[in-house]
């Protein structure tokens, strides 16, 4: 007979020995850091250009923000099984997408991926293991993705520039809002990977 215990019975089954020590906490109230070590804010929001940037650079601090703090060991940290997710993963799969749009579909640069594969598309997240050197190499190539993609933006006449992806046209606009997407689906990821691996909670 099993001995897990009845649906609605009330009775909560043992918590895993690794994490069972960890104790969720906040930095401040109930967020990650307290509002004065926050790098993000809500400065800037106006046109639409400058409110899509400026959502689009909060969700990327806030990916450095759940990472900060964590030694190789962490970031590289997977969820459960069978996911192959981790902090470290979200990291190298962001270079990919930042350099796939930016640079590949709408300044029509012809460059293969930073990490995926074509006998491996997940290579990004397969492949982030717990090296110092991985880690390092990881933030170089993301935070090299996002200056060049901050610049197109920057430089570009108006969100009406315009891309090929696949057999499509895709515009600046609907590149960022994608991006917009993309980050604040992993952003969620981020928030139960960093409540894993050490109990910190917060925005």
């Amino acid at each position: 007979m099993s001995s897990n215990p009845a649906p609605g019975s009330g009775e909560s089954r043992p918590a895993d020995a690794e994490y069972e020590q960890i104790t969720r906490t906040f930095g401040w109230q109930n967020m990650f850091v307290s509002p004065e070590d926050d790098p993000r804010s809500d400065d800037g929001l106006g046109d639409e250009r400058t409110t899509l940037t400026g959502y689009l650079r909060a969700y990327r601090l806030t990916l450095e923000l759940k990472c900060s703090g964590l030694d190789a060991t962490g970031l590289a940290r997977r969820s459960v099984p069978p996911s192959n997710l981790s902090l470290l993963g979200l990291v190298r799969h962001l270079t990919d997408v930042e350099r796939h749009w930016f640079r590949r579909a709408l300044d029509g640069q012809n460059i293969g991926w930073v990490y995926r594969r074509d006998d491996d598309r997940d290579a990004a997240f397969n492949e982030a293991v717990a090296d110092p050197e991985v880690v390092q190499a990881a933030w170089a190539a993301w935070r090299e993705e996002v200056r060049f993609a901050e610049g197109f933006v920057d430089t570009a006449p108006d969100l009406e520039v315009t891309g090929t992806y696949e057999d499509g046209v895709v515009s600046l606009r609907e590149v960022l809002v994608h991006m917009i997407e993309e980050y604040a689906r992993h952003a969620g990821h981020a928030d139960l990977l960093r409540e894993r691996i050490d109990g910190r909670v917060g925005q």
